[in-house]
């Protein structure tokens, strides 16, 4: 009988973001099927099924890909709104509220007494919203989209206490300095770091 693999989503008015903790996925042996109103994960003993999803989502704008720790499907949203559960109860799609909130994340898996802040949907939140460029879409996209595509593949590949240590460090310095180190991190405030030849100035001075 197939297994239901550990999860966990975040979400977004515009998107749901499901991560399935399943490792070195082959992925021609991999099935993710995602239609209007479910999505199923398949692969070798482990089996998730979300039938029917909280309210309708864009399949073709839907996808997924294969990471060495697990694998990342998005499902995009066809009314902007917060569903708060991957799972509708009843057969019928139930209305939902727009959210003024900021993005949060929450788990189908985890203990209640487990509460922490999801470093991890903190940074895809930052990171989703710079689009994605192409060299033909921007001549510069060898450059900073390069290097931000860079620094994603190595926060989706780190453990928890490296993707804290990016998030805490970059945010908290104003996004001048970067550290993959927690057990330094966590000690206090990461102070900002303003480039050589360069002055900090607060805002509104």
């Amino acid at each position: 009988m197939p297994t239901e693999p550990r999860h966990q989503f975040y979400e977004t008015d515009e998107k749901v973001t499901l991560s399935v903790m399943v490792k070195d996925v082959q992925e021609d042996k991999l099935s993710v099927k995602i239609t209007e109103r479910s999505a199923e994960f398949e692969y070798e003993d482990y089996k998730l099924t979300l039938d029917p999803l909280k309210a309708k989502i864009h399949p073709e704008q839907s996808g997924y890909r294969v990471g060495k720790v697990k694998v990342e499907i998005w499902l995009v949203k066809r009314a902007p709104a917060r569903w708060g559960n991957l799972v509708s109860e009843g057969g019928e799609e139930p209305p939902l509220i727009p959210s003024m909130a900021p993005p949060a994340a929450t788990s189908d898996t985890l203990p209640a007494h487990r509460k922490h802040k999801n470093w991890e949907g903190l940074a895809n939140t930052e990171l989703s919203k710079e689009k994605e460029k192409t060299t033909s879409d921007d001549p510069n996209a060898g450059g900073d989209a390069a290097l931000n595509g860079f620094f994603q593949q190595i926060y989706g590949n780190a453990d928890e206490d490296t993707k804290r240590a990016m998030m805490k460090s970059f945010q908290e310095s104003g996004g001048t300095a970067l550290s993959t180190n927690w057990d330094e991190v966590k000690k206090g405030k990461v102070e900002t770091k303003p480039p050589k030849g360069a002055e900090e100035r607060k805002y509104g001075v």
